[in-house]
């Protein structure tokens, strides 16, 4: 009975390999991200490539791990969710109230949540340094300014 259990686990494994999701990765010129509509200093788009465009952009980096069912539909659905939140890909066509209230959640989030903890565990590198969470806010209470301006 416990080797019947587990050929069919086995083969329930084997077969959720062949359903996938799409990769989020973006073919086309990204011609709304952030970095078309603002002024994005070289060390800010640093800080965002490191810890925030896995899930907040159309170019995610995937590791080797997510071509393992069911790990791709888990990180699929991170993307999903932390792309409908913000996505700096598309942030030059939000509304500029909206524009505002992202960089406003960006600031807040940064100081407590963000990048998520499951993130960090495998992502070291995306742990923010005291100093880069201040160029990061700083940075994106300047841009709230400027969008606050043509408001």
């Amino acid at each position: 009975m416990v080797k019947k259990i587990v050929y069919t686990l086995l083969a329930l494994l084997i077969v959720i390999q062949l359903f996938r999701p799409t990769k989020n990765i973006a073919t086309a010129e990204q011609t709304q991200s952030i970095d078309r509509a603002y002024i994005v200093p070289q060390n800010v788009t640093g800080i965002l490539k490191k810890a925030c465009y896995d899930c907040h952009s159309n170019t995610t980096i995937y590791p080797w791990y997510v071509n393992i069912q069911p790990v791709a539909w888990w990180m699929d659905d991170h993307i999903k969710e932390g792309k409908s939140k913000l996505n700096f890909s598309e942030f030059g066509a939000y509304a500029l109230k909206k524009q505002d209230h992202k960089l406003e959640e960006v600031t807040e989030q940064i100081v407590d949540e963000m990048p998520l903890k499951s993130y960090k565990i495998v992502h070291s590198e995306a742990k923010l340094t005291p100093e880069e969470k201040k160029v990061l806010t700083d940075w994106a209470n300047g841009v709230r300014k400027e969008i606050q301006n043509k408001m």
